[in-house]
């Protein structure tokens, strides 16, 4: 009675594994599940990315060619100023002791001249009379060129002086607002070897430039009256409008990287950007409208190999694997029993979004732009019979 329960058990085990076995064995994969995108047609802009720096259109560093101690200021910063208003003074105490001595110096002169004119004159009185010679005649008249040299030296010292005088007061050179100021009451400034800068002036900050340094790889694309947009961090989520005014040939290389500065033109009619602000900018080097477009998410894929299949002839272009020849721009399309096929494709520009499709796809077009499943692709399942 035993055996044969016992033989019962076993056949019935053995049916059910039998009946395992041949699920597994017959069991049809699952097809991978893909992500399409339509093609569409719209508008393709490609750019070029850069930080800047907001700066004045025209900024004059007001120095001194005098040294002295600053004895009155007369401006601050942020203050508008015009052209030849008084920015500071220096102290004229040595420039004026300067000037008392070099007009001392000048009586002096003309005094030694008027004396060098009487000689002359007298020793002339005497030539005729024959008591002076020829040679003592001319040694007077060379005393008085040389007293007159002498006056015409000091002369020159004392407009010197003058002028230095006039150096120790600093005015602006242009219509302005102080932007910098470098000095203060009672500091003192040398003027031997390098001009001290006072102040910086900018012209007018309605109008200012962001300075951009751009790689030559994108330079090439990038030329004068392109429109540009950038925002600044102060106000983030306001785009401001510009334009390029001009690429700088003078290249600049850091670590074997070439940058070219790129000049942009800022309205700031409003007044709410301000010099030193860090612009990030966006050049607009080409603008096509209503052109055929993919994602570009659908150039990037690439499937496994076991998921692409042949091309039908004449239907794709590319090699007899489903896949276009190395380095050709391709996208793939499902196919009605859901493997994939290889599409090659000629592309024109990209905004790293978008990239237009110049031949080889028509709008409404499918494409995939990515894997959403991978179960059962030519793998086992998570399940797993053990037999013991």
């Amino acid at each position: 009675m035993h055996k044969k329960f016992a033989l019962k058990i076993a056949l019935l085990v053995l049916a059910v594994v039998i009946s395992i076995a041949g699920w597994w064995l017959t069991r049809q994969p699952e097809q991978p599940k893909w992500i399409t995108v339509k093609v569409d047609q719209g508008a393709v802009v490609q750019r070029v990315s850069a930080n800047g720096t907001l700066n004045p259109v025209e900024l004059v560093n007001v120095g001194t060619q005098i040294s002295g101690t600053v004895l009155k200021l007369h401006t601050d910063f942020n203050q508008p100023v015009k052209a030849g208003q008084l920015l500071a003074e220096l102290d004229p105490a040595l420039l004026e002791a300067q000037i008392r001595q070099t007009e001392a110096n000048l009586a002096g002169a003309k005094a030694n001249l008027n004396n060098a004119e009487l000689i002359l004159k007298r020793n002339e009185n005497l030539k005729a009379r024959g008591f002076v010679s020829d040679g003592a005649l001319d040694g007077f008249r060379k005393d008085l060129e040389s007293a007159r040299a002498q006056v015409l030296q000091v002369e020159a010292q004392l407009m010197k002086d003058q002028t230095n005088l006039g150096y120790s007061k600093v005015r602006s050179p242009i219509d302005g607002i102080v932007v910098s100021r470098g000095i203060d009451v009672g500091q003192t400034v040398a003027a031997s070897f390098q001009t001290p800068t006072l102040f910086q002036i900018a012209r007018d900050l309605r109008r200012m430039q962001i300075d951009t340094s751009v790689s030559e790889a994108d330079v090439g694309s990038i030329q004068t009256g392109q429109p540009v947009r950038f925002t600044v961090d102060s106000f983030r989520e306001q785009d401001f409008n510009a334009k390029v005014r001009m690429v700088r040939l003078n290249p600049t290389s850091q670590q074997n990287v070439v940058t070219y500065n790129v000049v942009i033109d800022v309205d700031n009619k409003d007044g709410i950007l301000l010099p030193g602000m860090t612009a990030q900018v966006s050049i607009m080097t080409n603008r096509k409208d209503n052109v055929v477009r993919v994602p570009a998410a659908a150039l990037r894929f690439r499937p496994p190999e076991s998921a692409a299949t042949p091309s039908p002839t004449g239907s794709q272009s590319g090699s007899p694997s489903g896949r276009p020849s190395a380095g050709a721009p391709k996208v793939y399309q499902v196919t009605p029993s859901g493997g994939l096929v290889a599409k090659e494709v000629k592309i024109g520009i990209s905004d790293g979004r978008f990239t237009e499709v110049l031949e080889g796809l028509v709008v409404g077009e499918e494409v995939v732009s990515r894997l959403a499943s991978t179960a059962a692709t030519g793998q086992t399942s998570g399940f797993r019979f053990r037999m013991f």
